[in-house]
């Protein structure tokens, strides 16, 4: 799989690289459910790649997230977990985060202003089998979706009330500001201007109008001082073109729940949601990377999660948060090659794979990363 373009020089305000001289600072939230199991495979990885260099690191254990933290704090994100990624991003690090449910993610993002989420959408050869789509449709695929992170439907004002009649009306109400709209666009912008100069905007004019309309008018005042073509798209549209064609897209950008339910269409490119991943963005090198798919309690313990989208997130946090493509080019080609030799778990398995677990998928990749890792120094 090629090396994608960093994708943190399209964000303003990035701080500079980190020095490999110094301590990198990861902080580390295991969530739950699979988190359990899918973070400890990708920290064990991660220790292979520490034996293999003069860098150091520092790994900071944060608390309960989610559902496991309502139970316990009555929210999602803790005051205590807030201050420990407060911390962590004041000493120059990034948060490598496990899933975790309720409002966790839409908290996190909203506190420390993450704005800009990244999804990669580039599909693995070796998987050419294992999805649902032709392997043909798949040939030529590299698309990275963008998504404004702290505006729109997942923010606002909501509720419910009785009403006159007696019954219950719940209600939603939510905005967009234009500089909001404005700083994901250029983002989005200059993503595209660094790779292939194709820019879809999803909006939905008939269903909301005002904010659509702001969207469009941001993207046409933008467009011309950033060499990019420029294609404006109905979400529905985006959502079904983006299976039928996916070639025919670079950058798509999209405001918060179109870019949701966008992504999660796109992992189908992917062969399952437990290949999918991203990161969260803000000013100042504040970064957090996750997986693109729930806790799914329902097969926790089982040991048959996919664990390949959480180290592909560790993968793009050593390339974009401690400028080390070395490592995530290193561990991105473990993950091919183990695809390659038909191990997969149960999620993506073809007809002549070998369905392994949790644990032995990680310990299949950590094999591939250390054939690689033999007498080289990072």
């Amino acid at each position: 799989m090629a090396t994608p373009n960093y994708l943190h020089t399209a964000l303003p305000d990035w701080c500079e690289p980190s020095d490999p001289a110094r301590t990198a600072v990861i902080g580390v939230l295991t969530g739950e459910g699979v988190g359990s199991e899918v973070i400890p495979v990708t920290l064990a990885l991660l220790e292979q790649l520490m034996t293999c260099t003069s860098r150091r690191f520092e790994l900071r254990r944060g608390g309960d997230i989610g559902k496991s933290a309502l139970a316990a704090h009555g929210c999602s994100l803790s005051d205590e977990v807030a201050e420990f990624c407060r911390n962590v991003f004041a000493d120059g690090g990034a948060i490598l985060c496990g899933p975790g449910g309720d409002r966790f993610v839409y908290e996190l993002r909203a506190r420390f202003d993450l704005f800009c989420k990244f999804t990669p959408l580039r599909p693995c050869p070796a998987l050419r089998d294992a999805g649902v789509l032709r392997p043909t449709a798949l040939d030529g695929v590299d698309i990275v979706a963008v998504r404004e992170n702290v505006g729109g439907m997942y923010f606002g004002e909501w509720g419910r009330h009785r009403n006159a009649a007696g019954g219950s009306t719940a209600y939603h109400r939510f905005a967009y500001e234009e500089r909001d709209v404005e700083r994901i666009l250029r983002v989005a912008l200059n993503l595209a201007r660094q790779r292939r100069g194709r820019l879809c905007v999803t909006v939905k004019p008939g269903g909301v109008p005002s904010i659509s309309m702001l969207w469009q008018e941001k993207a046409g005042q933008l467009a011309p001082a950033h060499d990019v073509q420029v294609t404006i798209m109905e979400i529905d549209n985006a959502a079904y073109q983006l299976i039928a064609d996916a070639r025919q897209f670079d950058v798509v950008v999209s405001p918060n729940m179109f870019g949701d339910v966008l992504a999660d269409c796109g992992s189908l490119l992917l062969g399952s949601r437990g290949m999918s991943f991203s990161g969260n963005f803000g000013t100042g090198g504040r970064a957090v990377y996750q997986t693109g798919h729930g806790a799914a309690h329902d097969i926790a313990g089982a040991d048959v999660a996919n664990p390949i989208g959480q180290i592909h997130s560790l993968a793009m946090l050593l390339r974009e948060s401690l400028a080390w493509p070395e490592a995530a080019d290193a561990l991105e080609r473990a993950v091919a090659t183990t695809l390659a030799r038909g191990y997969r778990t149960r999620d993506i398995a073809a007809a002549d794979s070998r369905v392994v677990g949790t644990r032995e998928l990680g310990q299949h990749i950590g094999a591939a990363l250390a054939e690689q890792l033999d007498g080289v120094a990072l």
